[in-house]
């Protein structure tokens, strides 16, 4: 595979001649590289914050045939090849018999690699069909027969890590839905024990902005399978959550950047949750805190040593 394998361009397409097609390669080619290195120092970087893998594992990549799940794939891949640890990669997809599901171009896709890969066959669409009452969504109820396949496959084939394509958007609007609907601080965790109790699962993309992921998906040309096959579309929450997180940012540039940061800076002794945080106990100590009282100051007044809530 090779960051650079970009569509190619027709000279006499373009205004000015073949020196500007030239020219437009070239720049096509140094935008591609400069997205390719920093999709690798991201995963990398999640891989080594949260320890997602470690010498000698077996990684089962969960190929769903979306742009998330093919830059996963594709950038552990680039990974493995000059990482100082050795690992496996096993390329795994669901067939949930959606009509009119494209069951060739997965494993015409996967046949091109040099890497083990398995196509799992189980017919949750009918069950989720009979089940779930017109009109209701069915995400809920497909997710977990889906997870429940997966983990099933991840023993048989001796994976020692689940790897799923979410990325940092999805962890955000997933913040957000459970904080609007859920009444509960959480998101989605880079890394986790499964519901069994059995594996571990993974989200290496956990640092990565979904745009990047399409603008990569385009670069490589990735035969992307459409994610509305059974008729089920994202939920209006998740929607709205997503055209205000956008709102959001083009309002107000990193305001979303900032927002993930903030998931790894968690101050449990100014929330309410009694279980994080032992206030029936707290007593004074006679020791000054830099937290203390403050609930939010402007980054300039806690260094100028200001002591507003």
């Amino acid at each position: 595979m090779n960051a650079c394998d970009l569509p190619s361009g027709v000279d006499a397409a373009v205004p000015g001649g073949p020196v500007r097609g030239v020219r437009a390669r070239e720049r096509e080619a140094f935008e591609a590289n400069k997205l390719e290195r920093r999709l690798c120092r991201l995963v990398g970087q999640a891989i080594e914050d949260f320890a997602m893998i470690g010498h000698g594992e077996r990684v089962m990549v969960c190929l769903s045939g979306g742009k998330d799940s093919y830059g996963l794939l594709d950038i552990l891949l680039r990974l493995r090849a000059r990482a100082p640890i050795d690992f496996e990669i096993v390329a795994v997809n669901l067939d949930q018999r959606h009509p009119g599901y494209p069951d060739h171009v997965l494993p015409d896709y996967l046949g091109g690699l040099g890497i083990p890969w398995r196509i799992e066959v189980q017919d949750t669409y009918s069950v989720v069909k009979r089940l779930v009452p017109e009109g209701k969504t069915m995400c809920s109820l497909c997710s977990r027969l889906r997870r429940g396949v997966l983990y099933r496959v991840a023993s048989e084939l001796g994976a020692t890590r689940i790897a799923l394509g979410h990325h940092r958007d999805d962890i955000i609007e997933t913040f957000f839905l459970n904080l609007f609907y859920g009444g509960k601080l959480k998101a989605m965790p880079p890394k986790l024990q499964s519901d069994d109790g059995r594996h571990v699962v993974i989200r290496p993309l956990a640092y990565v902005e979904e745009a990047d992921l399409s603008a990569w998906a385009e670069v490589r040309g990735f035969p992307i399978i459409p994610c509305d096959l059974c008729g089920s579309q994202e939920t209006l929450q998740r929607k709205q959550v997503k055209a205000m997180l956008q709102q959001w940012e083009r309002s107000h540039p990193g305001r979303v950047q900032t927002i993930f940061r903030s998931l790894g800076n968690v101050a449990p002794s100014h929330l309410m949750d009694g279980s994080l945080f032992d206030f029936k106990h707290l007593m004074a100590d006679g020791v000054a805190s830099l937290d203390g009282d403050r609930a939010f100051d402007p980054p300039d007044m806690v260094a100028k040593g200001g002591t507003a809530a």
